[in-house]
């Protein structure tokens, strides 16, 4: 194991910078009569308002901070709208929109060696957790947050700041390592990754993306095997394209070092599949809002993660459980205008 330390003082500064192991737990209300409640995670920058009724004309309770989480505990379709999602979460003291969160879970995991050589894909488990990196002039300091359902590869098992095992992570395009508490990663096991309806003869299958309904359907020939409804934004172009790399974990928006949350990047945005290479257009999983069906992205094609997931299992070239980038001509995708 690597023998770098951080003194106490640096590691809980860097605990308060970060998500601290407390902070991990909801926070219980004993007066709330939650039978199964639900987490959401503040998505929008901006942060969001608690309404005093599901609608953004009445008062203003409070308001909530990015990355903070709510305790919802119903789910209200609001007349008011708005008309391109009207779901709205009750929540204490109020109503909020649910376009600005997304939601979260807590699982905690036990420490595995990964199984490749090339590292072994993990996936968050917990609302975020945040990286530690190790320089020799300053120590260990907080870096990125890496948030729920993002996938990051774990490439070894080392000492980290506290002394203990941490995940060692390796982030494919600014080529930098990180440490992050193996309880919130999951090692994503090989039949994950396994291909959906591989008999299927890669000719049959195609995507069919509409613009104008916000959604995805996949095809085996004439049937409709999968639809979803999906986030589209320009320059998503109408055309004939096709899945050319898959990435499991990808590094979008910028590759500076640094712990503000607020900055222009995504890590690990998980279950890439990339149709167009010239600017970038993929089918990929969304960890940073719930609002589909509505445009809110750059030009991809934003899905749950989980759906995202059985696309890329499900489409062509057929991807490895240890390879990082698969590349290939594989399943057609339209984009098309209605």
């Amino acid at each position: 194991m690597n023998k770098l330390k951080i003194n106490r003082r640096d590691f809980l500064k860097a605990g308060l910078f970060g998500l601290g192991w407390s902070a991990l737990s909801p926070v219980k209300n004993s007066s709330a009569n939650y039978n199964n409640p639900r987490f959401m995670l503040v998505g929008n920058k901006h942060g969001t308002s608690i309404y005093r009724e599901p609608d953004e004309k009445s008062a203003i309770m409070y308001t909530r901070q990015y990355n903070e989480i709510i305790t919802v505990y119903d789910e209200i379709i609001s007349p008011a709208g708005p008309s391109f999602n009207p779901i709205w979460y009750k929540c204490w003291g109020g109503y909020v929109f649910s376009g600005d969160l997304y939601e979260v879970k807590y699982a905690y995991n036990e420490l595995r060696q990964p199984k490749y050589t090339t590292g072994q894909l993990a996936e968050v488990t917990v609302p975020y957790t945040r990286s530690m990196f190790y320089s020799r002039d300053k120590g260990w300091e907080p870096l990125w947050l890496f948030y729920y359902k993002s996938t990051h590869w774990v490439v070894d098992v080392f000492e980290g700041p506290d002394g203990s095992p941490w995940y060692k992570v390796h982030d494919e395009l600014g080529k930098t390592e990180t440490a992050v508490r193996p309880e919130h990663l999951r090692l994503i096991p090989d039949e994950e990754f396994a291909p959906i309806h591989p008999d299927v003869p890669s000719s049959e299958k195609r995507i069919i993306i509409s613009n104008m309904h916000q959604r995805l359907r996949a095809y085996e020939g004439d049937e409709i095997v999968f639809e979803t409804k999906i986030s589209t934004g320009s320059p998503t172009g109408e055309g004939k394209y096709a899945v050319r790399i898959k990435m499991p974990s990808k590094h979008m928006g910028n590759a500076v070092l640094t712990s503000n949350v607020k900055e222009r990047i995504f890590m690990g945005v998980p279950w890439t599949s990339f149709f167009e290479t010239k600017i970038g257009l993929a089918i990929h999983g969304a960890f940073w809002h719930m609002n589909f069906g509505t445009p809110m992205s750059a030009g991809c094609i934003n899905m749950r993660p989980d759906e995202a997931k059985w696309i890329y299992r499900w489409c062509t070239p057929v991807a490895d459980p240890d390879v990082w980038t698969t590349n290939g001509f594989g399943t057609l995708v339209y984009v098309e205008r209605e």
